[in-house]
Parts: structure tokens; sequence; C-alpha cells
């Protein structure tokens, strides 16, 4: 069984050249099935964790998404890369706080978002934000700076380069922009924080190896395996359902 710090070592050196695929799992069955496939990590999302606790995406609190990733890690051997929303709290020392204890979970990595939950937060407090946790983070633990472009779509992808940017500048190790799928948008965005790695959230498995091609490191597909199994499930429940006449 490898050691936390095996596990974030080797999820560091996943970023370092190639690509890979990052799946997002939500409970133990999830991790393990996604391990005996031979994916090399893994990621939570929070809607899929929502979802397993009969709630809505962003409405589970700080403690039961530290509880959540208690869970992952000890599922699997694999190194877990957190989603960990806004960092559930407002100010940057407070939001290190939390991070630094998202990390005691034992994840190898997890990302801040730019969304209050509401509207987003002002570039220099976004990124500030992402400085504090960096320099709260034992160092092994990789940041990702993750910037909501896909909540307010009248600003340009030339604005969300940006922010990705000054995100990089404040310690992020890994830029993330979910939902920009726009080919040039990516590679402009790849080119723009390089040699800083880009996770890309595909809408289409199929896309993958196109983002791959364009520079990628590695691609994500968020609440999107969970979202195919409850679908399947609410399906299935129906149709028992109408066999009762």
């Amino acid at each position: 069984m490898p050691t936390i710090a095996e596990k974030r070592a080797a999820f560091r050196a996943l970023h370092e050249t190639g690509f890979f695929v990052l799946p997002n799992a939500w409970d133990v069955g999830s991790a393990k099935r996604l391990a005996k496939q031979g994916f090399k990590a893994i990621a939570s999302t929070s809607a899929g964790a929502a979802w397993a606790l009969g709630k809505d995406d962003g409405e589970l609190s700080c403690d039961e998404v530290i509880a959540h990733l208690q869970m992952l890690v000890g599922a699997t051997d694999l190194p877990v890369n957190a989603d960990f929303e806004n960092g559930f709290a407002e100010t940057p020392g407070k939001v290190a706080a939390n991070a630094v204890r998202a990390a005691a979970t034992g994840i190898a990595a997890l990302s801040i978002e730019d969304w209050s939950g509401s509207a987003l937060y002002d570039k220099s407090l976004a990124a500030d934000r992402i400085a504090a946790v960096r320099e709260a983070l034992d160092p092994e633990v990789m940041l990702v700076g993750r910037s909501e472009f896909f909540r307010a779509p009248d600003v340009t992808p030339a604005e969300w380069i940006a922010r990705a940017v000054a995100y990089g500048e404040a310690g992020a190790d890994v830029l993330f922009v979910p939902f920009m799928l726009d080919h040039g948008a990516v590679a402009e965005l790849i080119a723009a924080v390089s040699p800083k790695p880009v996770n890309v959230l595909v809408a289409s498995f199929d896309t993958i190896p196109d983002y791959a091609r364009l520079g990628a490191r590695r691609c994500s597909v968020g609440g999107a395996l969970a979202g195919i199994v409850w679908k399947a499930f609410d399906e299935a429940a129906a149709s028992l359902k109408a066999l009762e006449g």
C-alpha cells in the first residue's frame, strides 16, 4: 500500500509529461471500480458527492465534503484530486484553513474555484485566495486554480484566460477552466499558462483525444459518470414502479 507521500509524488509526476484521464468517483464502489479499470488517479465530484447524499450540487457543507474525501482516500490506493468547490469560505485565511483540513485526509490535490455560490470573486481576491492556500498547504499537495467561466457567459475567453494566468502566478500548480471547450480557446489557455498543466472538463467522452492533441495534460468528466449511473437507476426504478399497474 503506497504512503500518502508516495501517492502525492506519483500524482505530481503524472503532470510532468504526456496526458491522462482523471475520472471522477463519488462513493467507495465507484472509486474501487475505477481503480480496477487501471486509471492512474481519480478525482472527486461535488455534484456526484451531493447526489449520493440526496442533495443538489453545492448543498454539502465543508464537514460533509471532508468526510467524503476521507471515504474516497480510504477506498483506493490511487491518488485523489479533490473538488473542494470555493473552499467553503470567503476570506483567503479561512479558505486556507479549510484547505489544510482537506489535505489532512490524504488527498493528493485540491481545486479552489472563483465562484462564491452566487457571484464571481473579484480577480484580485480570487488570486489572493489561491496564494493563501498555496502558502498554507504542504508543498507536495497540488493546487488546482479553477475559474468558473461558464457561470458568466457574457465574459470573453480572453478574460478567463487572464484569470487562469493570475491564478498560476498566485501559486496554482494546475489550471482548470470547466467547459472551455472551443479548441482555439483551449489552445490559447494552454499556451498562456505554459509550462503549467491544464485540465479540461469534457462534455463528451469521445472528444478527449482532441484535447490531448492540443496539449492538455489531463481531462476529467465531472459528474458525468455519476449522472449516467443515476439516470439508469431512475429509468430502471420507473420501469419497476410501472409494474405495480
